[in-house]
């Protein structure tokens, strides 16, 4: 448990930032569960609220957290969108994001996955089944799986030893990352399943298997993908809609 530590009302925003952010690591604050409020919050750190509503403000930047209004603030995330060298962090509708991003790993995955399982040390190809076990274990015990899932993935891409696909790892990392925080755990055994394929693929030095296995996984995440736009379109339409008939009736 987060043990919280009184901070000097005189420390600036910044600071209570890291506060924060370090006490939704260690508490911790899975994504998509709230945090407190900004009463319990400015009581705990020992600061003002608007202290508060600042270090809030900067992490909801970050894509930390998240503000609903009439529900509170969540944990959307626990990787700060600001770690990504890309930049990709300013674009503002993270659907659209997440499906273009999509595009670029049904380009390039699938054949990093056969790099690998030609290329990849035995080492490496040791490293990778431990991946895929972590991540399965931390999937099914409801923890932050994604650290690793990213890790999974930047391993596959090690193992191509392509120095180029080295330099996109970063996509990959972002792609992974902005698919996980959208969809919340809704694909955890086709995410277990075709990992699993796709690491036996690469160990057996299957090349189309790892491929086809990759291929699938990713078709997978693309039409939850798909499901959640779709949801998230009609119910900013639903949303639009109450808005123009409580003016009507208003008038």
């Amino acid at each position: 448990m987060y043990q919280f530590e009184k901070v000097n009302k005189k420390l600036l925003g910044s600071q209570i930032e890291d506060e924060l952010m370090d006490y939704i690591l260690k508490e911790p604050v899975e994504i998509g569960q709230k945090i407190p409020n900004e009463f319990e919050l400015a009581e705990k750190f020992g600061v003002g609220r608007s202290t508060i509503r600042e270090a809030v403000k900067a992490l909801v930047s970050k894509g930390i957290l998240e503000v609903r209004r009439g529900s509170g603030t969540f944990v959307v995330s626990t990787i700060s969108l600001e770690d990504d060298p890309l930049g990709l962090s300013k674009f503002q509708d993270k659907y659209k994001l997440a499906l273009e991003l999509f595009d670029v790993r049904l380009m390039l995955e699938p054949e990093i996955a056969s790099l690998a399982s030609e290329y990849a040390l035995q080492e490496e190809r040791e490293r990778l089944k431990e991946l895929c076990d972590e991540v399965e274990k931390l999937y099914r015990e409801g923890k932050n799986h994604i650290p690793k899932d990213i890790e999974f993935h930047t391993c596959i891409a090690r193992c191509s030893k392509n120095r180029v696909v080295e330099t996109l790892i970063p996509v990959i990392n972002t792609a992974v990352m902005t698919f996980a925080n959208l969809t919340h755990r809704t694909l955890m055994q086709e995410t277990i399943d075709t990992h699993r394929a796709i690491t036996d693929a690469i160990l057996r030095g299957d090349g189309v298997g790892a491929k086809c296995a990759m291929v699938m996984h990713l078709t997978y995440n693309r039409q939850a993908l798909i499901r959640l736009l779709d949801e998230h379109t009609e119910a900013k339409k639903n949303k639009t809609s109450d808005k123009a008939s409580s003016k009507t009736s208003d008038e």
